[in-house]
């Protein structure tokens, strides 16, 4: 179990999950019938991310689970869209507390992959630690602000149809046209990528191959990364500063 740095805000008023369902990337109104876990983003018009979080219900109480770094932000931004809305965004004292193996009473599953366990709201448990970027990297998961940069990335690029953060039927939310283009009219030409290296090397670190830019390593664990790059060019074999990079996936 591990103790995260994050913000839990009560959703409430008649209009709460109609409101977010116009705005995020992902299909939120399942929470109306019952305890559950959504993750989801918030994007520009233009379809890049500003924001991801987690949209829940437990023991029938709506709230949202923010990263604490972008949580004043994303805050703003939401009471700004509200407007007439019926709806309430209040602060929370919770903890949130997440695991791997048997999950407590009333905890829920992480919804992205199962490698992430569960997530447990308003309980403390005693520290267990694990090594979560080893469990990230594993599994090709971004992680917000490391490989999800606000203002920068795009979701689909990101692995968030493979780790059920975006709903391709729910229909209009901010930066859906763009969402909708990549997935239908384009093929990805840039994305996350599991590689080996060799040693390791700052997160952001410029990724070569042939002596062109075609990349970028981020979270490393174990002799492997997760990196960012132009599928095309980053092949054979590849260096970050010192290290030497090959691509696995």
């Amino acid at each position: 179990m591990t103790q995260m740095m994050r913000r839990i805000i009560y959703l409430g008023g008649k209009d709460a999950l109609p409101f977010l369902q116009g705005l995020v990337s992902n299909d939120i109104l399942p929470l109306a019938h019952g305890d559950g876990l959504i993750w989801t983003a918030l994007l520009t018009a233009q379809g890049k991310y500003l924001v991801d979080f987690f949209v829940g219900r437990s023991k029938g109480t709506l709230f949202i689970d923010l990263p604490e770094a972008l949580a004043e932000d994303t805050l703003r931004r939401l009471s700004m869209y509200r407007l007439r809305a019926d709806v309430t965004l209040t602060p929370s004292l919770w903890t949130v507390c997440r695991g791997i193996g048997p999950p407590p009473a009333d905890a829920l599953a992480d919804p992205r992959h199962p490698a992430l366990g569960w997530r447990l709201y308003g309980a403390s448990l005693a520290e267990d630690p694990l090594d979560w970027d080893a469990i990230r990297v594993a599994n090709l998961i971004p992680e917000t602000a490391i490989e999800l940069i606000p203002n920068e990335s795009y979701v689909l690029e990101c692995e968030f149809e493979r780790l059920n953060g975006v709903d391709f039927r729910k229909g209009c939310y901010v930066g859906q046209e763009v969402t909708a283009r990549m997935k239908h009219k384009t093929a990805l030409r840039k994305g996350l990528v599991l590689v080996q290296i060799d040693q390791p090397v700052a997160v952001g670190t410029v990724l070569l191959a042939e002596g062109r830019e075609v990349g970028t390593i981020y979270t490393q664990s174990g002799g492997q990364a997760i990196a960012y790059v132009q599928f095309e060019k980053a092949v054979g074999k590849m260096v970050a500063a010192r290290a030497t990079v090959t691509r696995l996936a």
